[in-house]
């Protein structure tokens, strides 16, 4: 290993003797040496699990450098899938556009997002290459939506939810099932009690409380008449902002070309897929309204209507073949399209398909990527949401 740049360094005690406050910097030092208060020289040996010490190329100027292997399997990984992961996963995203800045609380009368944010875990967990569709050539013949799931990379990701569900279907191989009755295992949705283990508890509060480790939340207790409730208002306004000009950018093209402030920050993973997912999800959960506070009447009928034709183009396999008319959801506000900025610039259809060119270009092999064809059963299985129908 010719250089250490990339990995995390850690301090390395130097000496068995402790150090008070003030001799911090002598006692964890890179240089290997015992403090000079004293101390006596003998190095400790390092714990079981600790980072190994890397002699030779391992010294830096004289100091030695200690790192975590596993640094290094994160590098191999974010390279092999072309990026690295967002900061924030897609859930967390669609719950930041449906908080109340100021509140802090979700609207009381939201009964699709608990199931959204289901179907999020799944297109999160095939975005970063865990999961997908059984390789079958016989899958065809099923519908989308029950098309079998299979886990690829049962290594942790970092994110509690996402790992805990992805344990769940690794330990559910002898048995696996299929994209819609995943969606409905982890929502609870089932009669059958040797199932109702995998329903994934409390998931809108544990985003919450990661996103106050994240520094995005904050939380306070607020009182609604007979009890005490804690609340998650926003901390950091700009990270909110920042989701909500990504989606108002996507839904308010004018160009077949992506505009870039509708996309995370480059070198993240499936950049152009994540923005689709994350405004075709906060429909689904009925909170894309959230994020067109400034927007028109007829340029939020006209985003509402990008955001259909968007969602009939990619809750299909392969992407782009629903047709020119579209399907279900995506013929309600065809007025909206003519009457708002549809009408300037290239055709709503042609932004569409612009984006199904670029999502393509993500794509492992083609119409065989079985991690973005899972992502497109998501999305069919959101589709038929009441509040879409």
């Amino acid at each position: 290993m010719s250089s250490s740049a990339g990995l995390s360094r850690r301090r390395v005690p130097a000496s068995a003797s402790s150090a008070g406050d003030d001799d911090a910097d002598n006692a964890w030092g890179f240089n290997g040496t015992a403090p000079s208060n004293g101390g006596t020289s003998a190095s400790r040996p390092d714990p079981p699990h600790s980072p190994a010490l890397h002699a030779g190329s391992a010294f830096e100027g004289g100091s030695k450098i200690a790192y975590d292997p596993r640094d290094l399997e994160r590098e191999d990984e974010d390279a092999r899938l072309g990026g690295k992961p967002p900061r924030l996963t897609i859930m967390e995203e669609v719950l930041l556009l449906g908080l109340k800045d100021k509140q802090g609380y979700l609207s009381f009368w939201n009964d699709n997002i608990s199931y959204a944010l289901r179907g999020c875990i799944l297109i999160e967990l095939a975005l970063r290459r865990r999961i997908a569709l059984v390789r079958d050539p016989n899958r065809r013949q099923l519908p989308l939506a029950e098309r079998i799931v299979e886990v690829l990379d049962d290594r942790q990701t970092g994110e509690t939810i996402l790992d805990e569900a992805l344990r769940m279907m690794k330990g559910q191989e002898q048995e696996k099932m299929a994209i819609n009755s995943w969606i409905d295992l982890l929502s609870g949705e089932t009669w059958n009690v040797m199932k109702i283990g995998f329903q994934l508890k409390q998931v809108r509060e544990r985003l919450a409380k990661g996103l106050v480790d994240k520094g995005v939340l904050r939380t306070e207790k607020r009182n609604f008449l007979l009890f005490d409730m804690a609340t998650h208002p926003v901390a950091d306004v700009r990270t909110k902002e920042s989701i909500v000009t990504r989606v108002v950018s996507l839904l308010t093209s004018t160009t077949a070309a992506v505009r870039p402030t509708a996309l995370t920050k480059e070198g993240t993973q499936c950049r152009v897929m994540r923005a689709v997912c994350l405004v075709c999800a906060a429909y689904a959960a009925s909170v894309l309204d959230n994020a067109f506070g400034r927007l028109t009447y007829e340029d939020r009928e006209a985003a509402f209507q990008r955001c259909d034709d968007i969602l009939a183009e990619f809750s299909s396999w392969p992407f782009g073949s629903s047709g020119s008319s579209g399907s279900g959801a995506s013929s309600r506000r065809r007025e909206g399209s003519r009457i708002g900025m549809g009408s300037a610039g290239v055709s709503s259809r042609e932004v569409v398909l612009g984006l199904v060119q670029e999502v393509k270009k993500e794509m492992v092999g083609g119409e065989e990527d079985l991690c973005f064809e899972l992502i497109a059963g998501v999305l069919e299985v959101l589709s038929k949401l009441d509040s879409l129908l």
